[in-house]
This record gives structure tokens, C-alpha cells and sequence, in this order.
């Protein structure tokens, strides 16, 4: 054997005391549930799969300070101020500071907004008492998890799954440069899954987590019912054969989504859920059992040379650390908040109405400055990493992470802790596509953003 060569095999793995509680917080029917320009219905008429609420605590001792990660059956907030106020009334119920929350959305395209009441919309009436309703969830599993927390270890494996295709597509038939959001069959995805398994110091399972890249617009102007997208198929189909829950872990996807998409049909949300689930239960089945590393324990002569590798028993990392960084992105040079809402009320079309009340909103929410303090979150889970920010950050920066730190598991997530908007590679400035003219920040912003995340990481590896 070379001196070089690896002699065990090991899952990234974090051993301390875990918590896990869930919530139902589905929306009633008639909710205000408009999320695309295309739609011509503004309320929910049916429910198609619950939305949940679950709870992940982290603690490396039983007394230690918890880490709290809520994932969300939800969109995204309308505003930053939104996301603010409900933030800071959740850490003040649960007693946390800022860098122990992460609230995390699986940005379904089927859901109620997260906004303020707004009288001149239809089924905002309800919006008010459902949102009071989640902020209690919210206060309520994270105790639960809190209180039933038990000794054990997370690991983490790294499969495959298709779902995810690249969703910036040369629109064909024009003579414009325009890139349209679907299907581009050229370009390759990144198809990277990471499998999560928390079990207890018996070896039992007691969840599963799923961290992929893929934009939950299966269901979109057609659909008119209350639906989870895919993640709804996925959790479930893993939980039939697991029995236990599945959280979902949104990850780098500004330039992801599904092959086939913008339908109306919840059947083929559910199939493409069971296509997620099946690769990550492969992915689960592939994993060495709870507390072991593959270890290899010598060479028997036979009619070949054998390496014999065996299992032999292995502590996790209790490392728990988290940081929170900021980085300062560029801001284009749009007009006020004012300006906005003035070209919004004399807009007639319907969709470009939509486009501008949601600008006009992103624009209330990052002031009239040239710049913005983007808010970046890092986390050591032992042996793993989880990163992210409140963009919708591109592929290229996840893969990007992943390849700066090789030696460890680089969970990365989209949509943590609110939501503004794209984070775009700087050579799409230059061609006319939805996630650049979408996003108020400017040229450079996603690769200060990787700079800042690089850093992140290396300050919670640091000892």
C-alpha cells in the first residue's frame, strides 16, 4: 500500500445531542396564494399536500448553547422588514442570538406569500391569522425539539439525483439574445445530493435530511392548490419506507429546476418528489452503519491479492461552531421605492403589474443606497459545513465551495434566514435573462459572495 493511500473510509459526521419536532402550518383555502405573473387566480382553491414546519437542534452536550435550524414548506418573504420582524419576535420568544437561528424555505411556488396584510388583495384577509399561527409553530417545535433532544450522530453521504436541469434556455426561433427560465437540453447540471442520517447511540434512525439544488416550479400558473411542489412526494416517500421525517435542505439553485415544469397537474410534482426520494434512499442504503469507518485491515493472499476492509468503530466530531459574516454587494441603480409603486399603479398587465410590486417591495426592503450588507451564515456541524445566504445564489457557487474544501461536506442553502433575490455569475450581466434584470444586485455581487463564504468557512474550521 502507498503511503498515500487512505486506509479508512468515513462519512462526515457530527456526534452530540439532536432534537427534532414537527408542525402542520398548511394554510386555510381562499388564502391569498398568488406567486406568478401568469396566474389568473389570487386564492388557493384546495389543498394538494400539507406544508410543514420541522425543527433541527444541535448541541454538542446535553447543557450546550443549541444551534436551531427550522425548514419551512414556504416561498419566500415579500419583504427583507417581513423576514425582520418575525425574526427578531422568534429569537426573543426562544432566547437565541442571531447566529444559533437558521429559517430556512423550500421555495415552493405554491404557497401564501410571507407579507404583511394587504386589504387590496383577495384572501390577504386570512394572511394575518396564519402568520401569527406560524411564528407559534415556529416557538413551539423548536422547544419540542429542544426538549426531546438525544444523544446521537448526523452523517452524511453524497449520491446523484437527475431531477435538476440547467433552467437558463436561449429562447430559439428569434433573433434575440434573450435567455428564457426552462429547459436548456446543452448545458449540464450539477447534480450533486447530500444525504443526511441522524440516528441514536442504539444505531436507530431517527431522521433523514436531503440537501439539493433544484427550484420547486413544477406547479405554477395553472395550479390553483396549496402545495409543497415536489418536497411534499419526496418527504413522504421517505418517510414510508424510513419511518421517521425527512427535512429538505434547499440548496444553490438559481440556475435549476425540472426538466418538465410549469404545470398544473400535482401528479407530476409527486413524480418528480418520488425521483428525488428513491436517489436519496439510494444514497441512505449506501452509507456504512451508525458508528463505523471502512477500515482496511490487510491484504489475504488468494488467487489475487485481496484487500480486506472491514468495519471498525468510530466517535463523530462533537465541533459545533457559528459564525456570521457580512459581505458588502453592489446595488444597481434603480429607481425609489416611490417611483416604482407610481409605475405599478398605471401599469394595465397583469404580469408586468406583478413584476413591478415585486420590485417595488425588494426595493423598500434594501433602501436607495449603493450598496447592501448581505448577511452571510456559516456553520460547523462536526465534520460538515453548512453555508449559505437570503439569495438565490447560482450552481457555480456551491460546486465552487465544494472544490475550495475537498476534505469536508459543504452543505450549501439558498434562502436562509429571508429572501431579496438572484445572485448571478458576472458574465450573465451581459445577456438578457430573468435572474439578472430580477435581482438588484449588481455585476461582482456573487463572487464577493463566494469570497465571503470561503472566509466564513474558514473561520468555523479554524480552532
Amino acid at each position: 500500500m502507498s503511503p498515500n493511500s487512505p486506509a479508512a473510509f468515513s462519512h462526515a459526521s457530527f456526534h452530540g445531542h439532536l432534537g427534532i419536532a414537527r408542525a402542520d402550518i398548511t394554510p386555510p383555502v381562499g388564502i391569498y396564494s398568488r406567486n406568478w405573473g401568469a396566474a389568473e387566480h389570487d386564492t388557493a382553491s384546495t389543498i394538494h399536500r400539507p406544508l410543514t414546519l420541522t425543527a433541527l437542534t444541535l448541541a454538542a452536550t446535553a447543557n450546550g448553547e443549541p444551534l436551531v435550524l427550522l425548514d419551512a414548506d414556504l416561498g419566500w418573504w415579500k419583504t427583507p422588514h417581513t423576514f425582520q420582524q418575525f425574526f427578531t419576535r422568534l429569537l426573543d420568544a426562544l432566547e437565541l442570538k442571531p447566529h444559533q437561528l437558521l429559517f430556512a424555505l423550500s421555495h415552493t411556488h405554491a404557497g401564501p406569500p410571507l407579507m404583511e396584510p394587504d386589504e387590496t388583495l383577495p384572501g390577504s384577509e386570512l394572511l394575518k391569522t396564519w402568520m401569527e399561527q406560524l411564528f407559534e409553530a415556529s416557538v413551539h417545535v423548536v422547544r419540542e425539539a429542544l426538549r426531546t433532544a438525544f444523544p446521537g450522530t448526523l452523517d452524511w453521504q453524497t449520491g446523484r439525483c437527475g431531477l435538476a436541469t440547467m433552467r437558463d434556455f436561449p429562447e430559439p426561433n428569434t433573433d434575440s439574445d434573450r435567455m428564457v427560465c426552462g429547459f436548456n437540453p446543452d448545458a449540464k447540471a450539477d447534480d450533486t445530493l447530500h444525504v443526511g442520517r441522524i440516528t441514536d447511540t442504539d444505531a436507530n434512525l431517527r431522521a433523514t435530511l436531503v440537501n439539493y439544488a433544484c427550484h420547486p416550479t413544477t406547479l405554477a400558473w395553472d395550479n390553483t392548490a396549496i402545495s409543497p411542489d415536489y418536497i411534499g412526494a419526496m418527504r413522504d416517500t421517505m418517510q414510508q419506507t424510513t419511518h421517521v421525517p425527512a427535512l429538505f435542505l434547499l440548496g444553490a439553485c438559481g440556475d435549476l429546476a425540472p426538466r418538465y415544469q410549469y404545470v398544473g397537474d400535482t401528479e407530476v410534482a409527486d413524480r418528480h418528489g418520488r425521483q428525488l426520494a428513491f436517489a436519496a434512499l439510494a444514497t441512505l442504503e449506501d452509507m456504512e452503519p451508525p458508528g463505523t469507518e471502512l477500515t482496511y485491515t490487510g491484504t489475504v493472499e488468494s488467487g489475487a491479492p485481496l484487500a480486506v476492509w472491514q468495519h471498525t468503530k468510530r466517535v463523530g466530531s462533537d465541533a459545533l461552531k457559528a459564525v456570521t459574516h457580512e459581505v458588502s454587494v453592489p446595488i444597481k441603480n434603480w429607481p425609489t421605492a416611490d417611483e416604482l409603486e407610481r409605475e405599478r399603479l398605471a401599469c394595465t398587465d397583469r404580469a408586468l403589474e406583478e413584476r413591478l410590486r415585486r420590485k417595488r417591495d425588494i426595493r423598500q426592503g434594501i433602501g436607495d443606497g449603493s450598496t447592501f450588507a448581505l448577511p452571510i451564515y456559516a456553520w460547523r456541524v462536526g465534520d460538515a459545513v453548512i453555508v449559505g445566504c437570503c439569495g438565490e445564489a447560482y450552481s457555480y457557487l456551491q460546486q465552487e465551495l465544494r472544490t475550495r474544501f475537498p476534505q469536508h461536506t459543504v452543505i450549501c442553502m439558498n434562502l436562509l434566514n429571508g429572501s431579496i433575490g438572484y445572485l448571478p455569475p458576472a458574465d450573465l450581466y451581459d445577456v438578457d435573462v430573468y435572474p439578472v434584470w430580477q435581482t438588484p444586485f449588481d455585476r461582482g455581487s456573487l463572487e464577493l459572495t463566494l469570497e465571503t463564504m470561503t472566509q466564513a468557512i474558514q473561520h468555523v474550521l479554524s480552532d
